[in-house]
């Protein structure tokens, strides 16, 4: 696969969608429950943007690989969270550049943050910088990154990750799993390379709790409402025990302002045609 620098977000005819990628056993087992996820849907949602999908994949070097490869195939902008150290149970360096056919090179720029960590700490340990000594010569490897990167600054502690763009206009971003690192460069990458996006897809939900009526009676009005509104995605969400409003649907539509406006119209008018009895209105 032909690599290209990631750049500012250059306009598409179709604009890019947004997804995450979770990587560690830890996640899967339990031990640890994902922060990147509701994070990132914040970080979006602040600009205007949302999320399309999120994977989770455990510490298996050919499922990384595998979903790693379908990343940089879909055209899409994705975020890699986790496996980027230099530790036996860390694979995903290696996994991305087995899913972009590249070599693994150390990245002179990462490299030279790298040095001057391992500096700062010992200045703060009061001993002798050391660089050919085994450790220090052993933390090099959290910057060899697949050939054609870009590093990602991490302004906790100096080491990068680090952006592969694919030529389909795609790109997946690699950061720590640890949520202090992750969270600050994942919102450098958002603000460096897809600023033009902001707002142009604004996104919003609005929708209306509906009681005592079932999903099946209001699938009609539902799937025309998706097809009389481009751009309209409906939505149901039924509850039955929800502790303010009982048993309830609460059914509504997401897109652009300009698109759901017409689209909640409509739906309303639907709702009173089936006689529906409608609770508080939502706007998100």
């Amino acid at each position: 696969m032909t690599l290209q620098p990631p750049l500012p977000y250059q306009p598409l005819e179709t604009p890019p969608r947004f997804g995450i990628v979770i990587i560690g056993d830890e996640i899967l087992s339990g031990k640890r429950a994902d922060k990147h996820l509701p994070k990132l849907i914040e970080l979006l949602g602040a600009r205007g943007l949302q999320p399309e999908f999120a994977d989770y994949v455990g510490d298996s070097p050919a499922r990384i690989t595998a979903t790693l490869q379908r990343a940089f195939a879909s055209g899409e902008v994705v975020f890699s969270c986790g496996g980027i150290g230099a530790t036996p149970d860390d694979h995903t360096r290696q996994c991305a550049a087995a899913a972009l056919g590249q070599p693994l090179q150390l990245h002179p720029e990462a490299a030279a943050l790298i040095r001057q960590r391992m500096q700062e700490l010992a200045l703060e340990k009061g001993i002798a910088y050391e660089p050919e000594r085994d450790d220090n010569q052993h933390r090099l490897n959290m910057g060899v990154f697949p050939a054609g990167a870009r590093i990602i600054p991490n302004p906790y502690n100096r080491i990068a990750g680090f952006s592969c763009a694919a030529a389909n206009g795609g790109g997946v971003h690699f950061v720590p799993g640890f949520p202090v690192m992750a969270w600050p460069m994942m919102e450098w990458v958002l603000d460096t390379y897809y600023a033009p996006l902001f707002q142009g897809r604004a996104y919003e939900e609005r929708s209306v709790i509906v009681f005592g009526a079932m999903e099946a009676a209001l699938t009609p009005l539902m799937e025309a409402i998706e097809a009389d509104f481009a751009g309209v995605r409906i939505f149901s969400l039924p509850s039955v025990d929800h502790a303010e409003w009982g048993r309830h649907i609460e059914l509504g539509v997401k897109g652009t302002p300009a698109q759901t406006l017409p689209a909640y119209a409509a739906l309303l008018a639907g709702l009173k045609q089936h006689d529906a009895k409608l609770g508080p209105e939502l706007v998100r």
